[in-house]
């Protein structure tokens, strides 16, 4: 007696594989939309108070080191020199942070067939990319049209460093919803280990001002290479030398990878619990 394998079943014709990416578009539109709505359409001012914070945090940091320091380490003025680092830190906690809850915060939605959680972590990622992206340059051409900083604009870094921050905002985040699905404990875990990136990510101080074993140290924060590349786009005279913008895109990608295995295997047991 022979045993006859069942028939492979046949490949989604080209329509119909069009017809899902299409659905999956739209889903990500609608997500996106439902964010913006929960997030900013519930709060007097909306979007405004995006670009308020992080203005009044760059400004509450010019005038506390301003009392203290005669210039900051870079250029004459504080408000550009604490935005160029400030602002990108604040684009990657931000990412992190709403990444790591996608799943939770559409976790109704993604009973439905035709919401996966891939659409849900896509649709935290880019609004608030977009929405970080567009506060970025409204501080930033802010700053330099009313302040007198004497920097000289060089796009490419400046591009490179959001991207980077971007991608590595999206690996952590990513990683993030994963553990924190399977092992409820991580984000207590991860806020006490994250909880001193903001004072050694660079943000108050150059990475050369830095003792060799500080130096040696701080190396391995992706963030301090991120806001290093960030600088040298606005400061001509900045080389920022220790800038490794592959060691940036590797861990931000390992990270990334781990996180797309696990949700990839564990996604629905994290759906059920």
């Amino acid at each position: 007696m022979t045993f006859t394998p069942p028939p492979i079943p046949p490949s989604l014709p080209p329509a119909m594989a069009g017809k899902r990416r299409f659905a999956s578009v739209r889903t990500i539109a609608a997500l996106v939309l439902r964010e913006m709505s929960t997030r900013y359409g519930r709060t007097p001012g909306g979007y405004i108070w995006g670009i308020v914070e992080p203005l009044a945090a760059i400004i509450v940091l010019s005038i506390g080191f301003s009392l203290v320091m005669r210039t900051p380490a870079l250029g004459t003025s504080f408000l550009l020199f604490y935005a160029t680092g400030y602002l990108p830190f604040s684009l990657y906690q931000t990412l992190s942070a709403t990444v790591s809850r996608a799943i939770n915060f559409s976790k109704p939605l993604l009973k439905y067939p035709a919401v996966t959680w891939i659409d849900a972590v896509l649709a935290r990622f880019l609004l608030n990319s977009l929405t970080g992206i567009l506060i970025t340059v409204i501080l930033l051409t802010g700053i330099l049209t009313v302040i007198e900083s004497r920097a000289v604009l060089n796009l490419p870094p400046v591009v490179t460093a959001m991207a980077l921050t971007m991608i590595l905002g999206l690996g952590v985040g990513v990683l993030n919803c994963a553990l924190s699905g399977l092992f409820p404990i991580w984000d207590v875990a991860w806020s006490v280990i994250s909880r001193p990136l903001f004072l050694a990510s660079g943000i108050f101080f150059l990475y050369e001002t830095m003792p060799p074993l500080a130096q040696s140290i701080l190396w391995y924060n992706p963030l301090i290479h991120i806001i290093g590349l960030m600088r040298t786009g606005f400061y001509p005279t900045y080389t920022a030398a220790h800038v490794n913008e592959l060691y940036v895109l590797g861990v931000s990608l390992t990270c990334l990878v781990l996180g797309l295995i696990l949700l990839g295997r564990y996604h629905r047991d994290i759906l059920n619990r």
